[in-house]
């Protein structure tokens, strides 16, 4: 049989949406017949996102409890309920055979009735530090594949498999590309290029840390590829008129902008770290400290424990970052150890990896 029905859900940052669309691509591949349908929070990114990669998707009127005291969170309960209902129609009109989370408040209500009902159920959990909906699903899912390792301290030891993060596929072949990343950047040769990624959605402290710095970043012979997010862009496009500065929005080359790099300034969200340990390039983590349980800078602590890169908080960056930046930009001895230590933490095959439990469950059903 191949006509699977298979659901994914997950969603709210792209380090929920790119997971489910890479292993739902997996599962393409494998089974070609098979019909996929996704489901996400209706004002959030996926609800854009997921089509554009040529997926149908169903939108929850869901989002998470403010960590402050705010007027939203007395919605919260009705959103919860709403939610929970759609979610029992969701599942009993398309019937699927196996249903998939990534993480994000959508994928909670929708894997609470897929369990309810006896579904075929499987977590991917991308951080070191799981969210609360993966918590309180982890007891009731047949399956959690993590990317950490230690997370038997949150998730039932029996269900858990050390999968890694599903990761872009094109980055695997990046090695060997850098002249032509720089062409395709109309970059100069004879510079280091720094490349700075704030996260799908942009990150305001960073931007404002590269405004900042620009000065200094090019008296170290630095040109600059800054991904500064599409909300922010308007505020720092004007910088694409600097010499030896490019200033994007959001980057749909990423392998070559990867390619193009030689130091990388990055949040540490999981995916952006999985994808970082595949690329094999000195990184620079700067956590965010907005996001639950300070996860970020747990994900790059798991790095950084192996000499594998350099973090520095935000609080720190004001005093640290021009040191410890032209430390690393003038040592290509720092840069070589960095790039060949983390690459050593990469998992390349997670999808396939992920892609083959989901098999699992689907054959056991």
């Amino acid at each position: 049989m191949s006509n699977y029905k298979i659901i994914l859900s997950g969603g709210g940052t792209g380090g929920h949406i790119y997971p489910a669309i890479a292993i739902a691509n997996e599962l393409k591949s494998r089974f070609p017949d098979a019909e996929f349908l996704f489901v996400g929070a209706m004002d959030r990114m996926e609800m854009e996102k997921v089509p554009q990669a040529g997926y149908e998707i169903e939108g929850l009127w869901i989002s998470g409890i403010q960590r402050k005291l705010t007027l939203k969170n007395l919605t919260f309960p009705f959103k919860l309920i709403t939610s929970l209902l759609r979610s029992r129609k969701i599942v009993k009109t398309f019937k699927p055979d196996v249903v998939i989370g990534t993480g994000g408040f959508a994928s909670g209500p929708l894997l609470k009735v897929a369990t309810l009902k006896r579904i075929p159920s499987l977590i991917q959990e991308q951080n070191s530090y799981p969210g609360i909906t993966n918590k309180l699903l982890a007891k009731s899912v047949d399956k959690i594949c993590v990317a950490y390792d230690g997370l038997e301290r949150f998730f039932p030891k029996s269900k858990l498999i050390k999968t890694g993060n599903p990761i872009r596929q094109d980055l695997l072949s990046i090695d060997g590309k850098a002249i032509e990343a720089k062409d395709t950047f109309k970059l100069r040769h004879g510079k280091h290029t720094l490349l700075v990624l704030g996260g799908s959605l942009g990150s305001k402290r960073i931007n404002e840390l590269i405004e900042k710095e620009l000065e200094f970043i090019q008296t170290q012979n630095v040109q600059v590829i800054w991904q500064c997010g599409k909300l922010y862009y308007d505020a720092y496009k004007r910088y694409n008129n600097m010499e030896d500065v490019q200033v994007y929005p959001f980057l749909n080359n990423m392998d070559m902008a990867y390619a193009a790099s030689d130091v990388i300034i990055s949040r540490a969200g999981a995916s952006s770290v999985s994808e970082l340990c595949v690329v094999g390039k000195p990184v620079i983590f700067i956590p965010s400290p907005n996001v639950a349980e300070d996860h970020q800078t747990k994900n790059a602590m798991a790095v950084v424990e192996k000499d594998a890169a350099i973090l520095i908080k935000e609080s720190d960056l004001d005093v640290d970052f021009e040191n410890r930046f032209s430390q690393l930009v003038n040592s290509v001895e720092r840069q070589n150890e960095l790039g060949t230590n983390i690459k050593k933490l990469a998992l390349v095959n997670a999808t396939k990896d992920i892609a083959n439990e989901v098999e699992k469950l689907l054959n056991y059903k």
